[in-house]
């Protein structure tokens, strides 16, 4: 499936809604979305990440697993609040599209 600006809202969506369960990382990230049918390279899931973290809905840290580094990430409040609007949006499309 080749990621447009369409799937890539999903994508945003799916990722928020993981960092708001706990925090994620990118190979992680990947599988997941693969278990839902979006096949994302690094090459297009880190820019995202990137993008979401300049816009202030998460955050995320470094962590040194032996010879490693990962980058973690987290929801930020206004990620939460974004999230929140989007469900309510998201609920408010599918009744109307599926009725």
């Amino acid at each position: 499936m080749r990621i447009n600006e369409f799937f890539s809202s999903f994508i945003k969506i799916h990722i928020l809604h993981h960092c708001l369960k706990e925090e994620i990382y990118g190979v992680w990230m990947i599988e997941e979305l693969r278990e839902h049918g979006y096949k994302i390279s690094p090459g297009s899931l880190y820019p995202l990440l990137k993008h979401l973290e300049e816009k202030g809905l998460i955050r995320s840290r470094v962590e040194q697993l032996g010879k490693v580094k990962r980058k973690f990430y987290r929801i930020t409040p206004r990620g939460k609040k974004e999230l929140t609007s989007a469900k309510i949006k998201l609920k408010e499309l599918i009744g109307e599209i599926l009725n």
